[in-house]
C-alpha cells in the first residue's frame, strides 16, 4: 500500500515514527509530507525518515487562514501523484480534505477537545477519527476510542529507555534533584486565549529553596531575561530523557506534561484548558492540573510539596497507568491498515 503521513508539529513525529519502521517492514510505502513547524524537520532528519516541505503556519489570523490555502494545494498535487491508499494524521483538517479529492481512506487520531475549529473541519471527512478512550467529545459516528494515549507510542517501555548519558552537557546528573519548567510561546490556533504560567521569578526561587536545580525549556522568546541563566539549550530527541530523569515536571504545555507523566516523573500542569486527557493522567496521581483564579499559587504549592515529599511511589503509580493502557503503536499500525482494507 501506499500511506500518506502528515506531520503538523513536532509531537507528531514521535507520535508516528515507530509506526513508520512497521509499516516499512509490512512492505509499504511511506510517504511524509510535513510543515516547517517548530524542530519537526531537525526531529525528521535525527530519525531519518524522508519527506518533504508543504508549508509552514503564518503568525497572524489572516497568515494562518493564507498559509492555510497553500498548504492544502500543495499537500493536493502531492497526493494526486502518490494516489495513496490511506492518508493519516493527528488533526490537520487538510489531511482529511485532500484524502476525500484523491479517493483514499483517511484515518485522523487526536486527543485536543479544545481544538475545536480544527476539529469542526476535520471530523466530517475522515473515515475513522481515533482517540484516547478519555477523549471527553463525541467525533460521530466514525469515532474509534482504544485504551492508550499519544504519548504512549513512543514512550510505552517497549519503546523508550531512556539514556543518563543524554543529561551529558547539563548542569545536572541523573542521580541530582532537579525540575523542568516549560513555557510554551501561545502561538498554536488552539491555544488562542489561552494562558499558562506567571510569577516565574517566584517560581523558580521556591523550586531552589526546595532543593532543586531548575531547568527551563522556552519555545520562541517565552523565556523572560531575568531567568536567561536557567535556560536549556538540547537536541529535540534528547529532551524525553531529560524528562525521564526529572525529579519534577512544571509548565505549560500539554505535550510535554503528558509525556512527563506517562514517564513516572511528577507534573504540575498549569493552563487555562482541562482537557481528558489531562484528567486522566491525574487520576494516576501522577499529573496534578491549575486552571482558573489563582492557578499559579497553588500550582507552586503543589511543586515546592512534590519536592518534599518523601512517600510517593511514582513507579508504583507508573506501573497502574502501565496496566491498564496500550502501547499505542499498535493501534495507529491496526487502524491504518484496517482503514485501506
Amino acid at each position: 500500500m501506499d500511506i500518506l503521513i502528515t506531520i503538523q508539529h513536532p509531537a507528531h513525529v514521535h507520535f508516528f515514527k515507530h509506526a513508520i519502521d512497521e509499516f516499512e517492514a509490512l512492505g509499504h510505502e511511506v510517504h511524509v509530507r510535513a510543515l516547517d513547524k517548530d524542530v519537526a524537520l531537525d526531529l525528521l532528519d535525527e530519525y531519518e525518515i524522508d519527506y518533504e516541505v508543504v508549508g509552514s503556519r503564518g503568525d497572524s489570523l489572516a497568515g494562518v487562514a493564507l498559509s492555510t490555502l497553500g498548504i492544502e494545494y500543495r499537500l493536493f498535487r502531492a497526493a494526486r501523484d502518490i494516489d495513496p491508499d490511506v492518508v493519516a494524521s493527528i488533526g490537520g483538517f487538510e489531511a482529511a480534505h485532500v484524502a476525500k479529492l484523491v479517493g483514499a481512506a483517511c484515518v485522523v487520531f487526536t486527543d485536543t477537545e479544545h481544538a475545536t475549529l480544527s476539529n469542526a473541519l476535520t471530523f466530517p471527512f475522515a473515515d475513522e477519527v481515533a482517540t484516547p478512550k478519555c477523549y471527553r467529545d463525541d467525533a460521530g459516528g466514525n469515532h474509534f476510542r482504544y485504551p492508550s494515549y499519544h504519548e504512549l507510542a513512543y514512550l510505552h517501555p517497549d519503546r523508550f529507555d531512556p539514556d543518563p548519558s543524554a543529561l551529558d552537557g547539563l548542569p545536572v546528573d541523573a542521580d541530582d534533584t532537579y525540575a523542568v519548567v516549560r513555557l510554551v510561546g501561545w502561538g498554536a490556533a488552539h491555544d488562542i486565549g489561552d494562558e499558562g504560567l506567571d510569577g516565574l521569578t517566584d517560581l523558580v526561587g521556591r523550586l531552589e529553596d526546595a532543593g532543586a536545580t531548575v531547568l527551563i525549556s522556552a519555545e520562541d522568546d517565552a523565556l523572560p531575561p531575568e531567568l536567561e541563566g536557567y535556560g536549556i539549550s538540547i537536541d529535540p530527541h534528547l529532551i524525553h530523557h531529560v524528562l525521564a530523569y526529572a525529579d519534577l515536571f512544571v509548565g505549560e504545555s500539554g505535550t510535554m506534561a503528558s509525556e512527563s507523566a506517562v514517564l513516572g516523573t511528577p507534573t504540575v500542569y498549569v493552563h487555562s484548558a482541562n482537557p481528558g486527557l489531562m484528567r486522566d493522567l491525574a487520576s494516576f496521581d501522577l499529573l496534578f492540573g491549575y486552571h482558573g483564579e489563582h492557578r499559579n499559587e497553588r500550582a507552586t504549592d503543589r511543586a515546592v510539596d512534590i519536592l518534599r515529599s518523601t512517600d510517593a511511589d511514582w513507579k508504583a503509580r507508573r506501573q497502574r497507568l502501565l496496566e491498564e493502557n496500550v502501547d499505542a503503536t499498535d493501534v495507529i499500525v491496526e487502524r491504518v491498515l484496517a482503514a485501506a482494507e
